[in-house]
């Protein structure tokens, strides 16, 4: 479930459409840069996280390892609504991915910074493209509008951090920055208000590319709930 915004607050971080043609055809503008198709889906999407084999932290799973699954009548409903999502995706052109996952890989080699997905980043592409996330079973991740957050690197004590651990000139910081991806991330300001993404809702988020009108999305992935497994659509 998402969490409640005023309206101000709503209107300002992402707007809500009611089809996956709308979701892909609205364009991002002004300080939205996020696109909610808001869906209340029906079935046991419980009972696929169940049944399917993880081998590693995090597994792809295609549609023909759904297709082998013995599910009860919602474990179906489920299947069929998953099944359509990397459909819709697939014909719009997308490389959609089914993962099911314990956890993503921690980056705890600095004590100063973080640049995993549990901390707030934004993703990068040299191409035009955008993100979508859907997670139809366990914890979801959280966006944040860009006015309330503030890039790591422009922090004094980190930059500073940094500056040591480059140890370079002062001219090839920046492109040091950039090439390790440290750019990429963000603190959230004290009593910022982040937005859960929910189970089952299409988002599409905005990506830093060239050629990007809008400030590209803020968003983390979730701590994973304890003994749960999450399901998520992400390409």
């Amino acid at each position: 479930m998402m969490k409640s915004m005023s309206t101000t607050e709503q209107k300002s971080q992402y707007k809500m459409v009611s089809t996956f043609q709308r979701l892909v055809e609205t364009q991002f503008s002004g300080d939205i840069n996020a696109l909610c198709w808001r869906r209340n889906p029906i079935g046991d999407f419980q009972e696929i996280a169940s049944q399917l084999k993880i081998n590693e932290n995090i597994t792809e799973i295609f549609i023909e390892d759904l297709n082998q699954l013995q599910l009860s009548e919602n474990g179906k409903l489920a299947r069929k609504f998953i099944i359509q999502d990397l459909q819709f995706l697939t014909d719009y052109g997308a490389q959609p991915s089914l993962n099911i996952l314990k956890n993503y890989e921690r980056d705890d080699e600095f004590d100063f910074i973080s640049t995993d997905v549990y901390s707030y980043h934004v993703d990068r592409s040299p191409i035009e493209s955008d993100t979508f996330l859907c997670t139809y079973f366990g914890a979801s991740g959280d966006i944040i509008p860009n006015d309330q957050v503030q890039q790591k690197i422009l922090i004094p004590e980190i930059r500073e951090q940094l500056k040591i651990l480059f140890n370079g000139p002062e001219s090839e910081f920046e492109h040091f920055l950039k090439e390790n991806y440290f750019d990429l991330h963000y603190q959230a300001i004290p009593n910022a208000k982040s937005t859960n993404l929910g189970n089952g809702n299409l988002w599409r988020l905005s990506v830093d590319h060239p050629g990007q009108k809008v400030s590209p999305c803020v968003h983390r992935a979730p701590i994973e709930n304890e003994g749960e497994l999450r399901l998520l659509l992400i390409c």
